[in-house]
């Protein structure tokens, strides 16, 4: 069943004065379906910032529609897009976006709290999940006193409190080294197969490999995708690979 369908979105931005226009996307439709892992690819000026920002609902088509477990983000009105986000999508930023006057425990909580609940459902959801992404021992802790891995893995805890429907991840890897990046590909992975639907957007041929399906954006438009299948990580590097030298190179769309 599609968790979100993406449906013909078009995307043009006019300067102030109404002059010139740029076409970030042209014609973009895909489906995510619930549990699925998706990475999106492509080249700086693609469009897939563009498309994120959509689908975050931080901004808003041209034409087309994007929808969420059925409801169009589109009709959502301005006043309600900030509890929609809240109750409904999970961000994982890639320069983590942590208070660092507020605990790791205060952060990862921060979303709940806005959103009214108890402490005792606060508390109920956040023990088996700090268990998890093993940052139980370091919830006292601020953020400029633990690691960039510990930070991100906060921000993960942070994205999945309010167990939304879908989360976004923005170049999660980005600012990371390769340790910590390939310790958080192995957490993504792990909520993925928890039943947790990821979309992720990534210039990392090893983080998207860690996906079941990679999505490569180029023009505006969706230029090929690629599914895991029964490929290993490391076949699905090769593939990418390819696909990214194909797509810098120009090379007509794939079939």
């Amino acid at each position: 069943m599609a968790i979100l369908e993406v449906n013909h979105v078009k995307k043009v931005y006019s300067t102030r004065f109404g002059g010139q226009k740029v076409t970030a996307l042209t014609d973009v439709s895909f489906t995510v379906d619930e549990g699925e892992y998706v990475a999106i690819m492509g080249e700086s000026g693609s469009g897939k910032t563009t498309l994120l920002n959509i689908l975050a609902a931080l901004d808003r088509p041209t034409a087309g529609s994007v929808l969420l477990a059925g409801r169009d983000l589109t009709a959502v009105k301005e006043r309600e897009l900030a509890a929609f986000r809240r109750d409904n999508l999970g961000f994982v930023f890639q320069d983590f976006n942590l208070l660092d006057t507020f605990s790791l425990r205060d952060n990862i909580l921060l979303p709940l709290v806005l959103a009214g609940k108890k402490y005792p459902e606060m508390k109920r959801r956040l023990t088996p999940l700090a268990q998890t992404l093993g940052i139980g021992e370091l919830l006292d802790k601020y953020p400029y006193e633990v690691s960039g891995g510990q930070k991100q893995r906060c921000a993960v805890a942070r994205a999945l409190i309010t167990q939304p429907q879908i989360v976004l991840a923005d170049e999660p890897t980005g600012a990371l080294d390769s340790r910590a990046a390939d310790s958080l590909m192995d957490l993504f992975t792990k909520i993925n197969a928890a039943g947790q639907t990821v979309l992720m957007v990534t210039h990392s041929t090893a983080a998207a490999s860690r996906a079941g399906r990679v999505l490569f954006i180029r023009d505006g438009r969706v230029y090929h995708q690629l599914y895991r299948e029964n490929r290993t990580d490391g076949q699905m590097y090769r593939l990418i690979t390819e696909t990214l030298t194909r797509l810098t190179d120009g090379g007509e769309r794939l079939a």
